[in-house]
């Protein structure tokens, strides 16, 4: 659900009863169109998002973690210097629209204090994060120009104009009187009606109003019973504020699906969670699905590079392959060639064929011949061709077996590109595929590894007895996490594909059954059999060894188990994640 305008006037109570009077004492931007305001109040810290992502805008307390670029944009840079140690003094709806303000007072450089205005515009692809002192833009996330909107810019040192102000009714203006003057003479569905009139109104929104006042999610507002509908409408919506009842509402995968601030009567209840707060509810709803829908973007463009070689080098495997058929001809020739080494007073000059008993199986042998040669040119002829083809065949089977290793990279990658959660990670994969040749580190890259030292780390889960269980994301983590190891550690992997190591630390204790059904899921989810039944081996670390030359993540081993497991997205959430 995108976050309508009801939910934010939520979320802004919410934030303004914990945050007015806050100290800002830090701000950073781990994405691009992302703020975290790390603030101090009644002895508490809090971390705000303050999201302006097309898909995912939102704002609310998180205790997620996240990771902050190496250097700071200028973005942030410019929040820091004006607003590191200023006070938030309230969080409020604009109008009942998806604009969250929070009105902020700080010092400049010379002491003097300043009132400050943060703008967050939550509108899909329009979504925009705006600072304003003395009403012009000293800065937005996402700059807007003239040719982008005649209607609004979004340029440093321009005055700032607020959203236009649609033609309706904020929730908490919606008098009886003025209801019934929007919605006399309208025909059609109450639930559209709704969405037309009444601003801040998700199309879910509307289906629940109309349900609480009309007894249907879709029913029609009887003219005759119209004032008595707007009078139960109007009451309702002044009573808002007072409902707050977060939920979560569970799809039947038992997987977040939407976010209600107050129990929905149009879905049921007992998918609706109930949460200590919209903030904690918009955390679990969005964090996963923003994190997947930010690395999906980043490694758009490497998703496509490994596809491509992929296709190349399968194209390349189908040509060796069929060389080496044809080099299985080799035996033929030397037959041949000895044939008519043997023969070569029976064959006479300018044949084009012979047929000559083969002693090596009694059976009659037709042998091609140019009419060009002499008998014994032609046997010379065929003993180059086996030369040839023999060459040829040791050639297909090294180029083969160097295809087959880079086919093995590729699949690795791409299955591992599903794992990542970090920059860290998607450099990991790239490191990889430079070391094995499949591709060249591009300028940018060079200068990314040289500015960053910050090395990727493994998910760790907890399993229902309190062991620990690790999870590689990519080949390098698989690599050191399994070479890192102890001897009686637990070792698992997906059989015969691509897919993550696990490790179960046992630090000396036996392995409940209860453990280890947590880690053979952990390692068919993350295989590239995800959501299929996955046969997976298990071992403990002792018996895995790498051998000398082979690629990152590649092992051998010994004393293994299998076990065939499936394993869904909800089965994974359902296991606790360690930070």
């Amino acid at each position: 659900m995108p976050l309508d305008g009801l939910t934010l006037g939520f979320i802004a109570r919410e934030l303004n009863a914990v945050l007015a009077g806050a100290r800002i004492e830090r701000v950073n931007q781990p994405e691009k169109d992302m703020l975290l305001l790390l603030l101090r109040n009644g002895g508490k810290n809090y971390k705000l998002i303050l999201s302006a992502s097309p898909s995912f805008a939102r704002a609310h307390l998180t205790e997620g973690q996240f990771v902050n670029p190496i250097s700071a944009p200028m973005f942030c840079m410019l929040m820091r210097k004006h607003l590191t140690g200023g006070r938030l003094n309230a969080v409020r709806q604009l109008n009942g629209d998806r604009v969250l303000l929070l009105d902020i007072d700080a010092q400049d450089e010379l002491g003097v204090m300043h009132p400050y205005q943060l703008y967050l515009e939550a509108m899909g692809r329009h979504s925009n994060l705006t600072l304003v002192r003395d009403g012009r833009i000293i800065d937005a996330i996402r700059h807007v120009t003239d040719d982008m909107s005649r209607v609004r810019q979004a340029l440093p040192g321009l005055d700032f104009i607020p959203p236009p102000a649609q033609d309706k009714l904020p929730p908490e203006e919606c008098a009886p009187e003025r209801l019934l003057a929007r919605l006399t003479g309208y025909e059609g569905r109450f639930d559209k009606a709704l969405s037309l009139h009444v601003s801040g109104l998700s199309a879910i929104a509307a289906r629940e109003l109309s349900l609480r006042v009309t007894g249907s999610e879709q029913g029609q507002a009887d003219p005759a019973h119209l004032p008595e509908i707007c009078e139960k409408l109007s009451a309702f919506l002044a009573k808002l504020p007072d409902m707050a009842q977060p939920m979560l509402l569970r799809g039947e995968d038992g997987l977040p699906a939407d976010v209600f601030p107050y129990l929905y009567l149009s879905y049921p209840t007992e998918r609706q969670q109930a949460m200590p707060s919209l903030s904690a509810a918009l955390d679990a709803f969005y964090d996963g699905r923003d994190r997947r829908d930010r690395m999906q973007q980043r490694s758009a463009g490497l998703r496509k590079t490994l596809k491509t070689h992929m296709e190349r080098s399968e194209k390349k495997l189908a040509l060796q392959e069929e060389e080496l058929l044809n080099a299985s001809r080799s035996e033929e020739y030397r037959v041949m060639g000895e044939l008519l080494n043997a023969h070569l007073y029976e064959v006479p000059r300018g044949a084009e064929t012979v047929t000559l008993e083969n002693y090596y199986d009694g059976q009659p042998m037709r042998i091609p011949l140019d009419v060009r040669l002499s008998p014994a040119q032609n046997a010379q002829r065929f003993f180059k061709r086996y030369q040839k083809a023999r060459a040829a065949a040791r050639l297909a089977a090294e180029q083969k077996e160097k295809t087959l290793r880079e086919i093995a990279v590729l699949e690795e990658a791409l299955c591992d590109l599903d794992s990542c959660e970090t920059e860290e990670d998607i450099a990991d994969i790239r490191r990889v595929l430079r070391e094995e040749g499949l591709m060249k580190p591009a300028a940018a890259d060079r200068k990314k590894q040289q500015k960053s030292q910050r090395q990727s780390a493994p998910m760790r889960f907890l399993s229902p007895d309190g062991m620990t269980i690790s999870v590689g994301k990519n080949a390098l983590q698989n690599e050191r996490l399994t070479m890192t190891a102890r001897g009686d550690d637990v070792w698992l992997h997906a059989k015969d594909m691509p897919g993550s190591h696990v490790i179960i630390h046992t630090e000396g204790k036996t392995v409940s059954d209860e453990t280890l059904l947590c880690a053979l899921r952990l390692a068919a989810w993350h295989s590239k059999g995800k959501g299929q039944a996955v046969p997976v081996d298990t071992t403990l670390r002792r018996y895995v060894k790498k051998p000398a030359g082979t690629p990152a993540g590649f092992v051998t081993f010994t004393h293994q188990s299998n076990y065939v497991i499936s394993a869904s997205e909800s089965d994974i959430a359902k296991i606790r994640t360690l930070k």
